[in-house]
């Protein structure tokens, strides 16, 4: 009965892990392709509707999903402070909500970059400094789904596999 159980437990929790696995090679392109419209978003809100930083922000934090959204409102809640640069609350806001993306290195480099061009430059400079992160985020999403696509179903399998190969090598 013990055995059973074990096995069962053993069984799930491998399986679990395969699957979770393969949810994060899932989002990870999504996520990418959020961070992408969200940034095109904001060259719009600068270059055509004049808009504010902070203001475009919230605007911008209201039309997308968590995690992403927190970025955006953490980085509005961040520039309402005086004392604070543009750089400094981007990269603030940034590090506080990177734990809750599955995003990797590479893109938090790519993001940390472009909020050290933030607010530096006129807004034709800004906008060509959107498109270079725009065309880094591209290549990192496409990346991503070469790897979605080749490591997503054996992942949830290996799970199932490697708890079945525990509990036959206990039994």
């Amino acid at each position: 009965m013990f055995k059973l159980i074990g096995s069962l437990l053993i069984l799930a929790a491998t399986t679990f892990i395969g699957f979770e696995i393969a949810r994060r090679l899932s989002v990870r392109p999504k996520q990418i392709q959020l961070f992408a419209a969200s940034l095109e978003t904001l060259e719009t809100e600068i270059m055509y509707g004049h808009t504010p930083l902070g203001e475009a922000c919230m605007k911008i934090s209201k039309q997308l999903p968590n995690p992403i959204c927190v970025h955006y409102e953490r980085f509005a809640h961040f520039l309402e402070k005086e004392e604070i640069t543009v750089y400094q609350a981007w990269d603030e806001a940034l590090k506080e909500t990177w734990k809750q993306t599955v995003l990797k290195q590479n893109e938090f480099e790519i993001l940390q970059q472009f909020g050290a061009n933030l607010g530096k430059h006129d807004r034709e400079s800004q906008q060509k400094q959107i498109i270079l992160t725009l065309n880094h985020l591209g290549r990192e999403e496409k990346e991503a789904r070469e790897k979605q696509k080749t490591y997503e179903k054996m992942s949830r399998n290996l799970g199932v596999l490697v708890g079945m190969l525990i509990i036959i090598l206990l039994i």
